[in-house]
């Protein structure tokens, strides 16, 4: 693993382990010259002792494999460079800080120095950089959103609010906290391709390895979808969804699944096409609802729309109406709507009547027609939840909470009740007192 919690897929250092003792093998190291296809590796102990095994033998040509001489600049082993090279890719181009605590055996001004002179300003690499910058510029020309580097891209912290907004990704390292199928690579680990594998083994493990490139390229889907699509900043795009009318929003959110299908500018242009229908459409109901009703100019339109919320508006009031016809058992509250009413009408201002000093409006009862609970109500009940406006499945739940509680302890107290079903203490108190009249519980 490295510092960032990452298993790295790939590590030019990493070697099979000697042949002899199956210790990891450490420079300097011997491999045998004629063994093959596959190498035939040695620690310096195992070659020492003269190790054969099948095929190998100990007077066998061999190589002496070390990496500690230098490739570009002196004092620069080959294993130190592959090990900057390691760290960049691992660590992202320009943190060289983490890029030499990876190493830790150069400075950070080392290794920005040396990777600047020897694989950027190199004139040896600067024809094939140029060629794959060119590839790269020809395979994203057409994007929807054009990516340009930055000298110093955002670095939020882990488990912040924006790293949360950015689903973890790290944009200094172009890559994500967690990968899609971020255990991909644990089937590989432990996989080792030997010349003593049975045809049946050495298949399984091709299949393996089939299998986890598989994987990988939906990996590289996925992240290519969430580039092209602008998904990294969900809370931005979902504020864009959001200028949209309530039915383009029910369509975007039906059409999301197929933006895989097509291209960023393809499914952008379908979702604005349907958002301008839907436009039109609506300008379109407007005209005709203005042709039906003879208006002819748009200077009458703007009358009609001012005579049409004044209907609407008269239309309200008589649903007012409707709703206290419903409860016209309650006397009271049509009295209190009459005289409001009767105040609007003569230009006054309606007194709200209260029925409390601190100035509260007292409610209507509830209306316990089609509600779940009622044919189980007798009723006394049936007034009880309607005066205090409680729909009977709670009312029966919190009877029976009190009675089991009542027999657990010989008696209740409303302090006790209170504590036990946890609602307004009013209607705490109407319940209980109810209940005592009625026998149900009786006090501790």
């Amino acid at each position: 693993l490295n510092r960032f919690g990452k298993e790295h897929t790939y590590d030019p250092s990493d070697k099979p382990p000697c042949r002899g003792c199956s210790s990891n093998l450490v420079e300097p190291y011997i491999k045998c010259a004629e063994c093959g296809p596959s190498p035939f590796l040695l620690c310096l102990q195992c070659f020492t002792r003269g190790f054969e095994f099948k095929k190998h033998e100990s007077d066998h040509k061999y190589e002496i494999m070390t990496s500690d001489f230098p490739v570009l600049e002196p004092g620069w082993t080959a294993q130190e460079e592959m090990a900057v090279l390691e760290a960049v890719m691992d660590c992202g181009f320009g943190n060289w800080l983490d890029v030499a605590y990876q190493m830790r055996t150069k400075s950070k001004e080392e290794c920005e120095a040396h990777y600047m002179k020897n694989f950027i300003n190199n004139p040896l690499f600067s024809s094939t950089l140029l060629n794959l910058r060119q590839i790269e510029e020809a395979r994203t020309a057409v994007t929807a959103i054009p990516f340009k580097p930055t000298d110093d891209p955002p670095r939020p912290t882990f488990d912040s609010l924006l790293s949360r907004d950015m689903a973890g990704y790290m944009p200094a390292r172009a890559d994500f906290m967690e990968e899609f199928d971020n255990y991909a690579e644990w089937d590989l680990k432990d996989i080792d391709f030997v010349d003593d594998d049975s045809d049946l083994l050495h298949a399984l493990k091709i299949a393996v390895v089939d299998i986890y490139h598989s994987r990988l390229k939906e990996r590289g889907r996925r992240k290519k979808i969430i580039r092209d699509h602008g998904l990294i900043n969900l809370r931005k795009f979902q504020i864009l969804e959001h200028r949209y009318p309530k039915e383009v929003q029910d369509l975007y959110d039906a059409m999301r699944r197929f933006a895989r299908v097509v291209g960023p500018i393809e499914h952008d242009k379908f979702i604005e096409s349907h958002a301008l229908e839907f436009e039109l459409r609506r300008e379109i109901g407007r005209l005709q609802e203005y042709r039906r009703a003879g208006i002819q100019s748009f200077c009458s339109a703007k009358v009609y729309e001012r005579v049409k919320h004044v209907r609407e508006d008269e239309r309200r009031k008589r649903t007012m109406l409707v709703d206290v016809l419903q409860y016209i058992q309650d006397g009271r509250a049509c009295q209190q709507w009459l005289s409001k009413q009767a105040a609007i009408d003569a230009g006054i201002t309606p007194v709200v009547i209260t029925t409390s000093a601190t100035g509260r409006r007292s409610a209507p009862p509830l209306n316990l027609t089609g509600l779940p609970g009622t044919e189980k109500l007798n009723d006394r009940e049936k007034e009880l939840c309607q005066v205090v406006r409680l729909v009977p499945g709670a009312y029966l739940e919190y009877k029976q909470a009190l009675l089991n509680e009542c027999r657990r302890q010989g008696g209740l107290r409303l302090a006790q009740a209170r504590a036990l079903i946890k609602i307004d203490v009013n209607k705490t108190r109407k319940i209980y007192d109810f209940l005592i009249k009625e026998g149900y519980i009786n006090k501790a």
